[in-house]
């Protein structure tokens, strides 16, 4: 079987917050699909801090690395697992999308195993708790297959490691992550800014290498974009070829809205 260019999209928590805009991201993915297969990875931080709030537990956060402890795990796969890949799910079955909704532990979607203490972008260390790394070992058998079959993955970021413990992945690292392993054309993180800002808040129209390392080492990308801006680094290295940051709210063409192009790549061999 000849198979169709593979695109994985990240669609950030902001982007799903009511049903209206869960409907037009639903439509906006089916028009992603005329020509190519998708997966798609959703977050939602926004619902997991507001759900924290209610519980009067802060919200800790290293480089957009949420620190987890058990009570935070607890939130976060009840928002991510269950309510925001449901409702993502039933949003495409209205728009007519053939959308299967799982988590990165459905059949070994991605190996995770508990990250090892982090260190942030200002040299602090810090154990994040019960927060997942995506290995090399995965097998997305099951993405490639879904896709084959024409249906849309809606995966959640949520891990388990192999005692069976339940992790809490970065949106935006397992995207990264996935679109390495399923060797896609193209990644997309698709947020509620247009792409990498400048000190004027202007788009940056394209970040090299050099420009990627100075956003982190000297603060000027916001805590969220630094985990981005790594997961998009490490996917234009190995291979993606067109890796960007795009403004997810305009959602009339995801193929062709504002943003910032990762232009990283290794030269060849």
């Amino acid at each position: 079987m000849t198979q169709n260019p593979l695109v994985v999209i990240k669609l950030g928590g902001e982007l799903l917050t009511d049903a209206s805009k869960r409907h037009d991201m639903a439509v906006a993915i089916g028009r992603l699909t005329a020509s190519t297969d998708l997966v798609v990875i959703h977050g939602g931080g926004r619902e997991i801090d507001t759900e924290l709030a209610t519980r009067g537990c802060a919200k800790q956060a290293f480089d957009g690395l949420r620190l987890t402890d058990a009570e935070t795990l607890e939130v976060v796969v009840n928002i991510l697992a269950g309510r925001i890949n449901t409702q993502l799910v039933a949003a495409a079955k209205h728009a007519g999308v053939r959308a299967v909704g799982l988590t990165a532990t459905d059949a070994g979607v991605s190996t995770v195993c508990r990250a090892e203490p982090y260190t942030t972008s200002t040299g602090t260390t810090v154990d994040l708790g019960f927060v997942g790394q995506p290995t090399g070992s995965g097998k997305p058998d099951l993405l490639r297959r879904l896709c084959d079959d024409r249906f849309i993955p809606i995966v959640a970021s949520i891990g388990s490691d192999d005692t069976g413990q339940l992790l809490n992945v970065n949106a935006d690292t397992l995207a990264g992550h996935l679109a390495i392993q399923l060797k896609a054309t193209r990644l997309l993180i698709a947020g509620g800014t247009a792409g990498v800002l400048d000190q004027e808040g202007q788009t940056i129209p394209a970040v090299n290498k050099f420009l990627l390392q100075q956003l982190i080492a000297d603060g000027r990308a916001s805590a969220g974009m630094v985990a981005k801006l790594i997961a998009c680094g490490e996917a234009a290295r190995s291979g993606v070829s067109r890796v960007e940051i795009v403004d997810g709210r305009q959602t009339d063409d995801l193929n062709n809205t504002k943003g910032t192009r990762i232009d990283i790549h290794e030269p060849a061999n």
